[in-house]
């Protein structure tokens, strides 16, 4: 185990009391295996066994990691620069928690991370473990896998074999964003983080498409992010259903009933959705379990502050101009650095 790595469990274990140990063993110990999996990207390049199409995506992701850091000004250190097969469909899985009435999610607080609104497994058992307990207590509950995430640079953060085979405009997508974590982070405000990052990761396609992408690629994501749109605007619909629903006069009999109906409905609707797609299936693990508040809770988190970030770049006009008015957001209040935000969104010219 690296020293960074021991240090960080040390402190995780100082901070917290005996029910957290498990939890910060278990990320412990799953962050130092997925790093031991990694090696470089090289390494593989040079290895006359490597699988062809696997050597023609890494070699790739080197022009996608060097884009990242010429034009777009993202960090220059050592992360995408090794490969892990991790053998298993993700990196890790989510657990998301809401009240069965409410689509405020519930929070948890680490050290480094702040308080989130998310809770990280390596194991898929231990995430359904700890599910099932949340669902004992009356949460509505969603574990979903997750095929990247960030250490905010404490670690160098490899490709892994859970995005590799992404379309190269996905893949570009996800390392722009991933990237982005490492730029400016504000602890306690999931919102923010992501927001900053979709429009790191947005703007940064936008570029790289311009700048490298043939028309093959620009086709692909233009139909992914079109879906993608359409799959958005049916959640977020459901979503503002929902909150009506909670917020309203009915008993809470009734709202569970009308709260069963909504999501009946955004089954139906998603089907329809897809005939429209001829037949994409790309969302339809998103309906593995049960429909519950706690797959609506993080819809905003994504995309909310999109909006003012955008607005923010355009008048900033460069990226690294941007990521110093955005570090300077992050040093505010929660409150007051989304009311500017908000803001900037109003006066952007339409």
């Amino acid at each position: 185990m690296s020293t960074r790595l021991r240090l960080v469990l040390c402190l995780a274990l100082l901070v917290s009391g005996c029910a957290q140990i498990a939890y910060y063993g278990q990320a412990a110990h799953g962050e130092f295996s997925l790093l031991d999996r990694a090696h470089p990207i090289d390494d593989w390049l040079a290895d006359p066994g490597a699988d062809a199409g696997l050597k023609a995506k890494l070699a790739r992701t080197k022009q996608m990691r060097r884009f990242a850091i010429t034009e777009l000004g993202l960090p220059d250190n050592r992360s995408y620069t090794e490969y892990a097969d991790l053998q298993r469909p993700f990196a890790l899985w989510n657990v998301v928690a809401a009240p069965a009435l409410s689509l405020e999610p519930k929070q948890w607080c680490f050290p480094i991370a702040g308080c989130v609104n998310y809770r990280g497994y390596f194991s898929e058992a231990a995430a359904q473990k700890f599910a099932a307990g949340l669902r004992e207590e009356g949460y509505d509950v969603q574990v979903s896998g997750v095929p990247a995430y960030s250490t905010l640079g404490w670690f160098n953060d490899p490709l892994l074999s859970t995005f590799i085979k992404y379309p190269d405009g996905e893949l570009a997508r996800l390392i722009f964003h991933e990237l982005a974590h490492q730029t400016v982070y504000a602890k306690d405000d999931t919102q923010f983080n992501e927001s900053f990052a979709t429009t790191v990761e947005q703007a940064g396609v936008e570029r790289w498409l311009e700048a490298v992408g043939n028309q093959k690629t620009r086709d692909a994501y233009v139909q992914f992010e079109g879906r993608k749109e359409d799959f958005l605007a049916l959640l977020l619909k459901c979503r503002e259903q929902l909150a009506a629903n909670y917020a309203s006069d009915l008993s809470d009999a009734q709202k569970l009933q009308r709260k069963a109906a909504i999501f009946a409905a955004l089954q139906e609707n998603y089907q329809q959705l897809k005939l429209k797609w001829g037949g994409y299936t790309g969302f339809d693990r998103w309906f593995a379990e049960p429909l519950s508040n706690a797959h609506l809770a993080l819809v905003a988190t994504y995309y909310d502050l999109v909006p003012g970030f955008r607005a923010l770049l355009a008048q900033q006009k460069t990226f690294p101009r941007f990521y110093a008015a955005v570090a300077k957001l992050a040093a505010l209040s929660k409150d007051e650095r989304h009311r500017k935000l908000t803001e900037l969104a109003k006066n952007q010219p339409t």
